[in-house]
């Protein structure tokens, strides 16, 4: 990754991943008229996926093609099933059905959406190139 712009590109994609596990928190908390602290219940809540966000970076090695729909998806089935089982064993959390459902559509929408967005955008080579 050393052509020009490859560290933004890494930086954007960084950021748009960590900000959908962050909103997909806040927004369920805000859903559930989640009671405490906001800082400290949306960090309990969000840590086990964050954690897991960062071992699916690791495991796609998402440094290398950082907005590829591949890498996302990968990205977001490592977060998914790390952070539910971060969740359940390590986090104390709840992980009833309807919450793997519903936190399983929002990350496949945010972690992946954005990147096949990303892709239909970006320019295509000429033909014959």
């Amino acid at each position: 990754m050393t052509e020009p712009g490859a560290a933004r590109r890494l930086a954007i994609a960084a950021g748009i991943d960590i900000a959908s596990v962050v909103a997909f928190v806040v927004i369920g908390r805000k859903n559930h008229d989640e009671s405490g602290s906001l800082v400290t219940g949306t960090l309990k809540v969000v840590a086990p996926f964050l954690i897991a966000l960062a071992l699916g970076w690791v495991v796609a090695r998402a440094w290398r093609a950082p907005m590829a729909v591949n890498t996302g998806i990968v990205v977001w089935l490592v977060t998914l099933i790390a952070g539910m089982l971060l969740r359940k064993f390590v986090f104390d959390g709840g992980t009833a059905l309807p919450f793997i459902i519903v936190a399983s559509l929002f990350t496949l929408l945010s972690l992946v959406g954005w990147r096949f967005l990303a892709e239909w955008r970006a320019p295509k080579p000429a033909a014959g190139t």
